[in-house]
């Protein structure tokens, strides 16, 4: 287990004494130890001053990153077209991912010296990381500058969900989301090339047990294939308190698969909704830097006491780029300003070379200084990124 702030004991039992290299930056460069609820140290972050002096992940176009995404591996056990080929695709050799500690001082850094609030942790398949309960404990234990523990959050295929949901609410995850795009078990083998839906109803149900509320179901409708379950996920979802999320198919999977043209659109989805639900928008107002447009649904069976909730996730035809918050790190420690960036910063190498927690810290507020204003799927110049979903994260 990792215990911010006084860990020095802990590395030499593992280390037999000797602390690795990055001990020393991770472990005692510490700008502040509080003690926590549970009695265990926490590092808090030092006051943060106005805007472009303040430390925090500014970009050019007066956007703050205060959101992250982790990607803690490349592996999956499914096969989803809109994601990677059928084959499945070369992984990551062991020695390129970050270790659970170097995972770790990243996130300790982004949260500290960055300004960080929102920790999301995406894969691959993040349940496949053995070290993910610890991380997601280390995380926790860490203070924003207003004094909270990170939101934490976890996108899931589902599969393990029922062995590890009980672990990660103990470890401090607050939020779950499920990808599941159909509910007819053959279909399901076909989408993802697995046999595999009972596990993720089973899942589901574990997560709910165990308090991973509100737990969102991740839908991406592909014309011809599974469009004509819109309906059906929603009245099922509801019915069990689950928030049911539609998001448009994005060009991420195995090059040349994704077709403008044959994308099921946010206003295709509202429209195929509304033949039999009245839909309400949630925040009439403002979107603010939330990618889905939600709706207040009524028309559906719906779980007691839970508000009847639909989220659309328009990343190509209604993107929110411009209010865009988030800041991504890949499983090999590549930083990303954005998910359709075609450049990346790498971490990794500053991590092993020895590098200070300040120049790291440095190095990322330049990164997102750099950010483009749009991901440019509109325009006629955009290309694909190179890496696919499963290796950038969700």
């Amino acid at each position: 287990m990792f215990i911010l702030g006084d860990a020095r004991s802990d590395w030499a039992d593992r280390e037999g004494g000797r602390r690795p290299p990055t001990s020393t930056l991770y472990c005692e460069r510490v700008t502040r130890n509080v003690v926590g609820t549970n009695g265990n140290s926490v590092r808090h972050a030092p006051g943060l001053q106005s805007h472009a002096a303040d430390g925090r992940l500014h970009d050019g176009f007066g956007r703050v990153g205060t959101d992250l995404r982790v990607s803690l591996t490349d592996r999956c056990q499914l096969r989803c077209s809109y994601c990677m080929p059928r084959e499945g695709l070369e992984w990551l050799p062991n020695g390129n991912l970050l270790t659970d500690e170097e995972v770790v001082r990243l996130i300790t850094i982004a949260v500290c010296d960055l300004g960080v609030e929102q920790i999301r942790f995406t894969g691959g398949e993040p349940l496949l990381r053995r070290g993910l309960e610890d991380i997601m404990a280390a995380t926790t234990r860490l203070r924003t500058v207003s004094g909270r523990s990170p939101e934490t959050a976890l996108t899931t295929n589902g599969i393990n969900l029922a062995k590890s949901a009980v672990a990660l609410k103990a470890a401090g995850l607050q939020r779950i989301n499920v990808s599941l795009d159909t509910l007819d078990p053959d279909r399901y083998a076909r989408l993802t090339g697995r046999h595999r839906l009972g596990d993720v109803i089973e899942g589901l149900g574990a997560a709910a047990r165990a308090g991973l509320n509100p737990i969102k179901i991740n839908t991406v409708l592909m014309r011809g294939v599974n469009d004509d379950e819109a309906l059906a996920l929603v009245r099922w979802a509801l019915k069990r308190g689950y928030q049911p999320r539609f998001i448009e198919q994005m060009p991420l999977g195995p090059q040349d698969t994704w077709q403008r043209d044959g994308m099921v659109t946010a206003a295709h989805i509202l429209a195929m909704l509304r033949k039999e639900l009245t839909l309400v928008p949630a925040h009439p107002n403002a979107r603010g830097s939330a990618p889905a447009e939600t709706w207040i649904a009524s028309g559906a069976e719906v779980a007691d006491g839970v508000v009847p909730l639909i989220g659309i996730v328009g990343s190509v035809t209604r993107a929110f780029c411009e209010t865009c918050n988030r800041t991504r790190l890949t499983a090999d420690g590549q930083l990303r300003s954005c998910l359709f960036a075609r450049d990346e910063t790498d971490l990794r190498s500053l991590l092993r070379g020895g590098a200070s927690d300040r120049e790291i810290a440095d190095t990322w507020r330049v990164a997102m200084a750099a950010k483009q204003a749009s991901h440019g799927i509109d325009q006629v110049s955009f290309l694909q990124p190179a890496r696919a979903m499963s290796a950038i994260g969700g």
